[in-house]
C-alpha cells in the first residue's frame, strides 16, 4: 500500500478557517488530517504542497513513525507553520492504518486506557463582556452536564495591568464561581499575557475561587518566568499548546514549570509525538490535557490520543460552541453527550470529510484578529444582529 494523492481542503467557520487534508493509497484507501493554524491556514496550505506532499507520496503508510520522524528531521527551520504540516499528514497516516486493520486509532496506540473522559468548555463566553454576563454564559454550560469549563477574563491585557483592570478580571471569575458552585472546576485562560510579578498578583486576587488551573500566564517561551510562577502561587500551573518539539516538551516537564502539560496534537508532529511528549510528562507526574481549539478532525484526534494515554485528564471542547455548520464537515462522528466524550469503535478515526460543505463555506481572509487587539474583542464579544 502506498500514498498516491494528497488534497486539502480549506473552509471557514466564523473567527477560525479550517484546513482539512485528505491522504489516498492505491487500494482506495483515504485517511483526514487537519492542518488549521490560526492566522497562517493559507501558509500552511502551500508549506503542505510544497514541501510535504513530495515526500509523502510513494510512500507506504506502514511506516508513519519513520515518515514522520524524517519529515520533523527535515523541515530545518521548524515552527508552528510546519509541525503543523507534518501532524496533519501523520495523523491522516493513521487513519488509513485503521482503516486497513478494521481498528480504531487508539488500538493502534496502544488500546483503550479509561472508560470516561470528561469535557471542559470553551468558546462558551463568547458576547460577554460584564462580570454578569460571564455567570449567565456560566450557568448555561453547566445545563449542558459540562464539570469544567475555561475562559480568559483579561481582555486584551498585555504585561502589566492596572488595579481597575485587575478588579474586572477579578469581577468575572468572583461572579463565575458563586454562580456554578464549588463543584465546576474553573481553568482561567491568560493566553500568556502577562510579566511574571502580574501573573502572581493576579493568581493572589483568584486564589479564593479555587482555580483548577491557571493556564499559560506568562509568554508561551518564557520557561524561567512560567517556573517562577508556579513556585509562587497556590493552585495548578497549565501549559505547552504552543511548543512544538520533544526538545521544548522534555524540558518543561524537566524544569517542573507545569502540573498540566497541554501538549496539541495537530502543531506538535502529530500523535507519535505526542505519546513520547506524554510519556515524558508522565515520569514527572505531570498530566496531559491537550490543546485543541481548531476543527472536528483535529479534535478527533486528539481524542484519540486521549483514550490510549494513561495521563490525560480531561479534553477541551470548543464543539458546542462553534459555528452552526462545525459537525457538518465531517460525517460519522458526534462526540460529545452531557459533559463527556464518546467512545468511538469505528476503523481510523470513524469519520469521513464532506466536501460539499466545505464548498459551502469558503476561506475568509485574516478572521481571526489579534488576542491583543480591540477587533478580537469586538468581534468575540459583538451580539447577535438576530435573537
Amino acid at each position: 500500500m502506498i500514498l498516491t494523492k494528497l488534497e486539502t481542503f480549506l473552509t471557514n467557520s466564523g473567527l477560525r478557517n479550517y484546513l482539512f487534508v485528505r491522504l489516498t493509497t492505491d487500494t482506495g484507501l483515504t485517511g483526514l488530517g487537519e492542518a488549521s493554524l490560526e492566522w497562517q491556514e493559507k501558509t500552511v496550505q502551500t508549506m503542505i504542497h510544497e514541501w510535504v506532499e513530495d515526500r509523502i507520496l510513494g510512500e507506504d503508510p506502514h511506516n508513519v513513525k519513520s515518515i514522520a520522524t524524517n519529515l520533523i528531521r527535515d523541515q530545518y527551520q521548524g515552527g508552528a507553520t510546519v509541525m503543523t504540516a507534518i501532524s496533519s499528514v501523520e495523523i491522516a497516516m493513521w487513519d488509513i492504518l485503521g482503516k486497513s486493520q478494521g481498528k480504531p486509532v487508539y488500538e493502534l496506540l496502544g488500546g483503550k486506557v479509561r472508560d470516561h473522559l470528561p469535557a471542559y468548555a470553551n468558546g462558551w463566553y463568547g458576547k460577554t463582556r460584564t462580570a454578569k454576563e460571564f455567570a449567565l454564559k456560566a450557568c448555561e454550560v453547566v445545563e449542558r452536564g459540562y464539570r469544567a469549563m475555561k475562559f480568559d477574563p483579561f481582555e486584551t491585557a498585555w504585561q502589566t495591568m492596572t488595579s481597575a483592570e485587575m478588579d474586572h478580571a477579578q469581577n468575572i471569575v468572583q461572579a463565575v464561581r458563586q454562580e456554578v458552585g464549588c463543584q465546576v472546576d474553573l481553568m482561567i485562560e491568560v493566553h500568556g499575557r502577562l510579566s511574571s510579578d502580574v501573573a502572581i498578583e493576579m493568581a493572589g486576587r483568584l486564589e479564593e475561587y479555587n482555580p483548577a488551573w491557571y493556564e499559560e500566564p506568562v509568554p508561551p517561551l518564557a520557561l524561567d518566568d512560567l517556573l517562577t510562577v508556579k513556585a509562587n502561587i497556590n493552585f495548578p500551573v497549565a501549559g505547552g499548546e504552543r511548543l512544538y518539539t520533544l526538545e521544548e516538551f522534555s524540558r518543561i516537564c524537566r524544569m517542573g514549570a507545569i502540573d498540566v502539560l497541554q501538549l496539541d496534537p495537530s502543531h506538535c508532529g502529530g500523535l507519535w509525538v505526542s505519546q513520547q511528549a506524554a510519556d515524558l510528562a508522565h515520569q514527572r507526574q505531570i498530566m496531559v490535557s491537550p490543546h485543541c481549539s481548531v476543527g472536528p478532525v483535529a479534535l478527533c484526534a486528539a481524542l484519540h490520543f486521549n483514550w490510549a494515554t494513561p495521563n490525560v485528564e480531561i479534553q477541551e471542547n470548543f464543539s458546542e460552541y462553534d459555528v452552526p455548520w462545525r459537525t457538518n464537515y465531517v460525517k460519522g462522528w458526534n462526540p460529545i453527550e452531557n459533559g463527556n466524550f464518546t467512545l468511538s469503535d469505528q476503523p481510523g478515526l470513524g469519520i469521513e470529510l464532506d466536501e460539499a460543505i466545505c464548498q459551502v463555506h469558503p476561506y475568509r481572509k485574516a478572521s481571526f484578529p489579534s488576542l491583543w487587539d480591540n477587533k478580537w474583542i469586538d468581534e468575540f464579544t459583538k451580539k447577535d444582529t438576530v435573537e
